[in-house]
């Protein structure tokens, strides 16, 4: 399983620059040039025996992901027969080198999965006008806290799988009873935090520590951009991209509440697993952890006895957060090449499998342990009348406490967040002080805003 949660990482930084630069289409085979569709360019010119065939290659998830993705490419398969899907399950370590390869030989596959801002993609040209080939009525269907992350001045280039909360707190409620706190309840303020670790600390045996939050600079950069809004009202970028503004004693603030914990040892000095895993926590080596909402699958999956011992909430909140959110939403989204050679054909079965029928999707989200939010209020609805949903108490949680306030993940370019991530992570372990770990990361991204000229760059 630990594989699979490798996509967390790549999707938000070395893919997000590679997805950038994808541009054609192609074959099911990586590097291989795509097989003959019966001399049709649309699924309508296609035949019951010569269907047009497309290809969609999506990154390894987990195993109960990578499952649906291959039944749902059979059952459209199976549902019609004017369209052929050619399914290629990429190990996400290989995605960059795959789609690479495959785009330099002009074999990249006609629809795909993408995570992250599509600004990038869609300033250079690279996916193709979701509103040429879905159903406008099915385009308005994605709720509003993921139309961020699918369209751009009305125009959809990407439709989402899923959403899902980059960073959610997570608690052993054994634990946080043996320090006798109430194990129901998670802390709401930083504050609150530092003040049950003061306790849990002397109840804890070698090993084990009061949190096991994020704590490299990788990390920092993608999974505290919630956390920086909390703190500051705004992220790394002035709101004309002109200038840095991370220089604040927001940003301060939020490298000190890490540096408390790490200098008063609630945390390890060393990550006891990738942020993006839960082995430590079902391992009970935490008495919290932070992760993404997804972390709750892997719980379900490998940890079952922790189920019920696991309670969910949001991120603790800064001093002055006045109603801000501290979480940002991830998510995976579907998109075709702007250079497909059957962009109608691909249209249908993105229609088909992410516009259509809310049962197509319920199994994706039961069998993920509810931990991801759907995009179609129709799909929200079947899934929580599923059931399963009795006994997962965290979905309401994760579906409409934390993701609704969630921000978007930023588009300004990736080298922006990994220098405020190399700041917090400098400044949280002394390697400088705050100040200075601040002022490195302000020079830093200036090099970014003239590099790539970003003021002219910024939404509209």
């Amino acid at each position: 399983m630990k594989h699979s949660f490798l996509t967390r990482v790549l999707g938000v930084g070395a893919v997000l620059a590679m997805v950038s630069s994808l541009a054609a289409c192609g074959s099911g085979t990586p590097g291989e040039a795509a097989p003959s569709a019966g001399g049709s360019s649309s699924a309508s010119g296609g035949s019951a025996a010569e269907p047009t065939t497309i290809q969609f290659w999506h990154r390894t998830f987990t195993p109960v992901e990578n499952t649906w993705y291959e039944d749902i490419i059979d059952k459209f398969n199976a549902a019609q027969t004017e369209v052929k899907v050619v399914g290629t399950e990429i190990p996400a370590d290989a995605w960059d080198q795959k789609m690479k390869a495959a785009q330099a030989a002009g074999t990249a596959p006609d629809i795909y999965t993408h995570p992250g801002s599509i600004q990038d993609a869609v300033n250079a040209g690279q996916l193709y006008e979701l509103n040429k080939v879905v159903p406008m009525d099915a385009l308005n269907e994605i709720i509003d806290a993921a139309k961020p992350v699918s369209e751009i001045d009305g125009t959809y280039y990407a439709y989402p799988l899923l959403l899902e909360a980059q960073a959610v707190l997570f608690w052993n409620k054994d634990m946080l009873t043996a320090a006798g706190l109430d194990a129901e309840k998670g802390p709401s303020t930083w504050q609150d935090l530092l003040d049950m670790c003061a306790k849990i600390k002397p109840t804890l045996k070698k090993g084990t520590y009061c949190i096991l939050p994020a704590q490299d600079a990788v990390t920092f950069a993608w999974s505290s951009v919630g956390q920086q809004w909390n703190f500051n009202g705004h992220t790394a970028l002035s709101d004309d991209w002109t200038k840095p503004d991370v220089e604040t004693d927001g940003y301060k603030a939020l490298i000190n509440v890490y540096k408390t914990l790490w200098d008063k040892e609630y945390m390890p000095k060393q990550a006891l697993a990738p942020y993006v895993e839960g082995s430590d926590f079902g391992q009970a080596k935490g008495a919290f952890k932070v992760s993404g909402s997804w972390m709750m699958s892997e719980i379900g999956s490998d940890y079952p006895d922790m189920l019920t011992k696991t309670g969910v909430g949001a991120m603790p909140n800064s001093p002055d957060a006045n109603g801000r959110t501290a979480t940002t939403l991830g998510n995976f989204k579907w998109v075709i090449d702007a250079k497909s050679k059957n962009p109608e054909a691909a249209g249908k079965f993105l229609s088909w499998a992410l516009a259509g029928d809310p049962a197509n999707l319920v199994p994706f989200f039961v069998n993920t342990q509810f931990t991801k939010v759907p995009v179609r209020t129709s799909v929200q609805e079947a899934v929580a009348a599923d059931s399963a949903a009795a006994n997962a108490p965290w979905a309401d949680i994760v579906t409409n406490q934390i993701a609704p306030t969630a921000i978007p993940e930023p588009t300004y370019p990736w080298d922006v967040s990994l220098a405020v991530g190399t700041a917090m992570e400098a400044g949280m372990n002394g390697a400088s002080s705050v100040d200075d770990a601040l002022k490195t990361a302000t020079a830093a991204i200036q090099t970014v805003i003239d590099r790539e000229n970003l003021p002219s760059k910024v939404a509209k």
